[in-house]
């Protein structure tokens, strides 16, 4: 231990650890600080001095901030948290070092919060510990106090905040200090290691402060239970209108982590907004059985107005495949669907004979949920994924027919809210006569707003890529979009990404986006899509 203890002195510090001597001829050849030391031989002891006198300042700099960053570290872990109340919750607040900043509010074992709140080289964690069953009882029998819980929750946050600026301060000097004083074993080297370490926990709060994004707190990115995610990423409609400052933001966000905390069944739960339209976007299920129990599952906890899917439903598009699609009518709320490039003819057929299910095609339109929503099959069914028949020009003349139709519905005083397609070529051809069109086909999410103001969002595969999918060397993820539309006037005001592990993965992530608006012309904000194999 002694020995490694000194390896490290001398690699930080750039002084040669002392060699013992050995007896010569029976006497000692020397001392050095009342240890024996041996004599080396002629010209090569002022070799070594001069070596060791000449050591890189660089080296010497590496190590000193890598002692003071270790130390700080150490402090952190071990008196840097601050245990705080926040309304009715009992939270262990704490800084932590990361390379990409941010806030992560840990809600066991429901799963956890993450917002891009700051880029800096630290990261609050906030773990909610529990709720105390006394504070949450008297608002329970006290309902008028829930009107003061925004202003009480800010309070407490602040007051936590400042705490645990204060202890991490001491935590990161403390801890570099004691380290640089058992490595260098000089006070003055100590305390400048402790000096460095408050200089970079500055640096650090200056470039949080510079960075601080507030509405973050309404872009959140959840992950852990999937039942529980509707109430953590909260209504989009008061997330939307509600927040007016970042206190009110800030507590809102706490008051609905009390909201899906399951420990109390009295506190208020999780209601969907009457004045907003829930659409769930799924797209290229690949004959995968367990997406039609993820999507019941989405119905049901989102309270889900109407499902749109962008084709590759089936894998082979075969009539021995048709009874897969019998779920559909017991999914608990209408079914939009377009013909994918893996999807037959006979496949559309079997569909328009199911109960609650609206197949479009050619421009044709339906209004359910109270939106009105086009689209048009993909003209080329190309199930061995070799043969492109007609490629990318085909899917241009079927864009290119469905933006007439929808142009000839305005003209008449019937406009589309939403324009379907499977293939992205095809859905970026209603540019500018549709506020929002929806495709898939390339497994990856895409958003991207086109030159003449329409919204193309590409959706990933609901099936995981189907049962194929277990041919990779990972499973590929399954995702879906719930999207929240303004009843009154049907624009697209948010929408939450949901991600789920592949096969034989149970992780959860729901990351809230808000639409915001572009004007015309303003150009993509992605690059074109890549064709799907």
């Amino acid at each position: 231990m002694a020995r490694a203890s000194e390896r490290l002195r001398a690699f930080l510090t750039g002084i040669p650890r002392p060699y013992p001597l050995r007896k010569h001829g029976g006497k000692h050849r020397g001392t050095h600080q009342g240890k024996r030391l041996r004599t080396d031989p002629p010209g090569l002891l002022a070799a070594e001095a001069a070596s060791h006198s000449h050591r890189h300042p660089c080296a010497r700099a590496v190590g000193l901030i890598a002692l003071v960053l270790v130390g700080a570290w150490l402090g952190l872990l071990i008196v840097g948290s601050v245990r705080t109340p926040v309304g009715p919750m009992d939270t262990t607040m704490t800084l932590r070092p990361s390379l990409s900043g941010g806030t992560k509010i840990n809600v066991s074992p429901l799963g956890a919060l993450e917002l891009d709140s700051h880029s800096a080289p630290i990261r609050l964690d906030v773990d909610v510990d529990r709720l105390d069953p006394v504070r949450s009882q008297a608002l329970v029998k006290h309902p008028e106090r829930l009107s003061g819980l925004q202003q009480e929750v800010s309070q407490d946050v602040r007051d936590g905040t400042r705490e645990l600026a204060w202890r991490s301060c001491v935590a990161v000097v403390s801890g570099a200090t004691a380290l640089g004083l058992a490595v260098y074993r000089r006070p003055r080297r100590a305390l400048a290691a402790g000096g460095l370490a408050l200089a970079l926990l500055a640096a650090s709060g200056i470039g949080t402060y510079a960075t601080w994004n507030p509405n973050s707190v309404l872009e959140p990115k959840f992950s852990g239970l999937l039942s529980s995610a509707p109430s953590v990423v909260g209504n989009a409609r008061s997330i939307v209108t509600e927040f007016d400052v970042y206190q009110k933001e800030l507590a809102r966000l706490v008051t609905n982590v009390t909201k899906l905390y399951d420990a109390t069944s009295t506190l208020p739960v999780y209601q969907p907004d009457p004045a907003t339209v829930r659409v769930l976007h799924v797209s290229d299920i690949h004959l995968n059985p367990a997406a039609w129990h993820i999507i019941g599952s989405l119905v049901e906890q989102y309270r889900i107005d109407v499902i749109i899917d962008s084709g590759d439903t089936m894998d082979h598009g075969s009539t021995a495949e048709n009874s897969f699609l019998d779920a559909i009518p017991d999914l608990g709320a209408p079914y939009v669907w377009v013909r994918g490039n893996h999807d037959s003819p006979a496949t559309q057929r079997y569909l328009q004979g199911l109960e609650n299910v609206h197949v479009l095609d050619e421009g044709r339109a339906v209004t359910v949920g109270g939106l009105r929503v086009a689209g048009t099959g993909d003209p080329q069914f190309t199930p061995d994924r070799t043969t492109v028949p007609g490629g990318d020009p085909a899917e241009r003349m079927a864009g290119i027919r469905l933006a007439s139709a929808l142009r000839d519905q305005r003209r008449a005083g019937t406009p589309v809210d939403i324009a379907v397609a499977h293939n992205p070529v095809a859905a970026r051809e209603t540019d500018g006569v549709v506020p929002l069109a929806l495709a898939g086909h390339v497994h990856h999410r895409e958003n991207e707003r086109l030159p003449l103001g329409t919204r193309l969002k590409i959706e990933g595969s609901t099936g995981g890529g189907g049962l194929r999918a277990v041919q990779n060397d990972e499973p590929e993820k399954v995702r879906a979009s719930v999207l929240y539309l303004d009843r009154a006037t049907r624009g697209l005001q948010a929408w939450d990404e949901i991600t789920l592990g592949g096969l034989g993965l149970t992780t959860a992530e729901v990351s809230r986006h808000l639409a915001t608006t572009a004007p015309p012309g303003s150009g993509p904000s992605a690059p074109p899509s890549a064709p799907a194999p």
